[in-house]
């Protein structure tokens, strides 16, 4: 039975006998020494795609529930629907654009090291690897020796997607990419 401070993003829950996937996890600590740590945490119901904010304390369980982590490579983009490949078996499963949300910015053909979360043989989540690499497609003229300065600019990358870079990259460059934070890592 997996408490409230062990619960990160992407961990599945069972919350009323439905499965619910946590979106996003907000940890607040109180100012006072006695305060309780608090955890705002957003679930959405799998089988309804229906959301809920849930505020709990680091004690406070949630059921637990059977589900597969299988690793799967990104194949393509339909319109709004994303099919993986199960690397086992090569089974396909579709996840549209919107029960993506930002994990689709990281995607692009042939992305390996993804792990899908199946539950009842039904893909309803991923986990993106650590990190990924982009090219990036707009920016800014690369200013030379401004290495020497941590300034940034905005840039666009071959997703879609928008995050600051350092001031001497230009178009073209290929970056690393945090998939969890969605900032600048490093050249690739």
């Amino acid at each position: 039975m997996p408490k409230a401070s062990e619960i990160k993003k992407g961990s599945i829950v069972e919350i009323d006998g439905e499965p619910h996937i946590a979106r996003q996890v907000e940890v607040k600590s109180p100012s006072s020494r006695s305060g309780t740590t608090l955890y705002k945490i957003r679930f959405v119901n799998l089988r309804t795609g229906q959301k809920q904010d849930a505020s709990c304390k680091g004690d406070d369980g949630f059921g637990s529930i059977d589900f597969l982590r299988r690793e799967v490579q990104f194949s393509f983009r339909d319109g709004e629907d994303y099919t993986f490949m199960d690397n086992e078996d090569f089974s396909q499963h579709t996840l549209s654009g919107e029960e993506l949300g930002e994990q689709a910015g990281y995607l692009t053909e042939g992305l390996s090291g993804i792990m899908a979360l199946l539950v009842e043989d039904r893909l309803v989540g991923i986990e993106l690897p650590q990190s990924v690499n982009l090219e990036i497609v707009d920016t800014a003229p690369g200013i030379k020796g401004a290495s020497a300065t941590g300034r940034t600019k905005p840039a666009t990358l071959s997703t879609g997607i928008e995050i600051q870079v350092p001031e001497y990259l230009a178009v073209g460059e290929v970056v690393r990419v945090n998939t969890e934070t969605g900032k600048f890592m490093s050249r690739a």
